[in-house]
């Protein structure tokens, strides 16, 4: 086809720096697995930087309000909440996250946030799109619920969460993205044995881990649209679930823009003996 007849036109792809076209993900292929290692960080970097993007300007300023909205007596002691204050109550509000008490869940309490949580006697209920979870209140330990004891708690640990969502967001991906491309390398070679093309399985497992980029920075760039109102939670959850897909895409695609092997490299059990 003209297509194809473009690929082979254009030859094998050698700079090997740019995962999110189909033929920079081919590069890698070729490349060592020092320069994947290298652009998988640069990838997982960015990601990173989006989850702490939301959590720092979507949730925490939401969290913030909350606690200065909050009395100056109360806890949560032996799984049972000490309020003492006017119930419900919305403490703060955003577009991703509400908080408020209701002592008897009593429905009174709702929020065109995508995630509400309500605070009750006796347990978290959390409203959402996907339904509701109620979640009892640990037994054995005091959690404050009054603004002098709640705002240096959190003062002190909220850059500690930033902290522990960015790292695991960094090095969750690469894990994930290291032990997807040992699996996805048997699909990528035989995709390759099939179409023809010179690929060793190292070298398919280095295309594999190229191909999975272009799925994260999918979900990076929804993260950020999503915290600026651009999407809502449904488009957020579509892209999730188009980044597993474009992964796949990628897979089969990527390897079209290699090399076609060498005739007298490929066996043919069938082919004449000369």
């Amino acid at each position: 086809s003209g297509i194809l007849r473009a690929v082979r036109a254009l030859g094998e792809p050698s700079f090997a720096w740019e995962p999110l076209t189909p033929r920079g993900v081919a590069a890698f292929a070729r490349a060592s697995f020092e320069r994947l290692f290298i652009v998988q960080c640069l990838f997982a970097a960015l990601a990173a930087a989006a989850v702490v993007w939301v959590l720092s300007d979507g949730i925490f300023p939401v969290i913030d309000d909350a606690i200065d909205a909050l009395p100056d007596t109360g806890a949560i002691h032996v799984a049972r909440l000490d309020w003492r204050d006017a119930s419900p109550l919305q403490l703060a509000e955003g577009r991703i996250v509400a908080i408020g008490v209701d002592l008897d869940h009593s429905g009174a309490l709702r929020s065109p946030a995508d995630f509400q949580f309500e605070f009750g006697r006796d347990s978290l209920v959390i409203y959402s799109l996907f339904g509701e979870a109620e979640l009892d209140y640990p037994n054995g330990y005091i959690i404050a619920a009054n603004q002098p004891d709640a705002r240096p708690a959190w003062g002190a640990w909220s850059p500690d969460v930033l902290a522990l969502a960015a790292i695991g967001t960094f090095f969750g991906l690469l894990l994930t993205w290291a032990a997807l491309a040992v699996v996805y390398a048997a699909p990528v070679w035989l995709i390759c044995f099939f179409a023809n093309r010179d690929l060793t399985y190292r070298a398919s497992c280095k295309l594999a881990g190229a191909a999975l980029m272009p799925g994260a920075a999918l979900v990076a760039l929804s993260l950020v649209l999503y915290d600026l109102a651009v999407f809502d939670l449904v488009q957020l959850c579509f892209a999730f679930g188009m980044h597993l897909v474009i992964g796949w895409i990628y897979l089969f695609v990527s390897p079209m823009f290699l090399n076609r092997a060498l005739p007298a490299e490929k066996k043919n059990p069938f082919g004449e003996k000369k």
